[in-house]
């Protein structure tokens, strides 16, 4: 802390030719430094102000984009608040710019726990099954596709694996969509649900 704190003040009595934005970056880099520090180094974490602290941390980087240490600092504040449900959403959210949509699924399914209406995560919840049961569909019909003549063994594999994609894929993501639709009037879903229903007629 004290040699974050010299590196500071000695860019403010010494400053250094440089350019007026370069030295702004320089000096606010400094200043997120000795603000994170100072909650890693000087806050007292059984204090009434630490978990203030974190989410004043959490927020501010959130909004300057920096998801790395807005994720590292809403997960800390999940260690005092482990069921706040807009922790968790936005914990989820950091996850998801972080480009960890497993994380984010473990998430989300957390709030859905504690919230069973909460609307962001059934959106992802819904949007995530069904693009992952589509993956899953082209690859087993684009496998499907290469047999030139298959038997009627390779037709019920076929048959069997586009059975399981619908119950652990499309299902999922239709009853999460339902729900969506239940709590706001979502054009997306409604498609979505739509095409759902299609390869549903198409499956039986």
């Amino acid at each position: 802390m004290k040699t974050l704190t010299l590196l500071f003040f000695g860019l403010l009595l010494c400053p250094m030719p440089l350019p007026a934005q370069t030295a702004e970056i320089l000096l606010q880099k400094a200043a997120d430094a000795l603000s994170e520090m100072f909650y890693w180094t000087n806050v007292e974490k059984n204090s009434a102000a630490a978990p203030r602290v974190v989410h004043e941390l959490a927020v501010y980087y959130k909004d300057k984009r920096n998801y790395d240490k807005a994720y590292l600092f809403y997960k800390e504040w999940l260690q005092y608040y482990p069921e706040d449900v807009p922790g968790l959403v936005a914990c989820a959210e950091m996850q998801l710019m972080r480009d960890e949509a497993k994380d984010a699924l473990v998430l989300y399914r957390k709030v859905l726990a504690l919230d069973a209406d909460n609307l962001q995560a059934n959106i992802f919840l819904g949007n995530y099954y069904y693009l992952q049961a589509e993956q899953k569909k082209k690859a087993l019909e684009d496998s499907y596709k290469k047999i030139a003549s298959p038997t009627r063994m390779q037709y019920a594999g076929y048959r069997n694996g586009l059975s399981d994609i619908f119950s652990n894929g499309y299902n999922k993501a239709k009853g999460y969509l339902q729900k969506v639709l239940q709590l706001f009037p979502s054009t997306e879903a409604g498609k979505t649900l739509e095409r759902i229903m299609i390869l549903e007629k198409e499956m039986n």
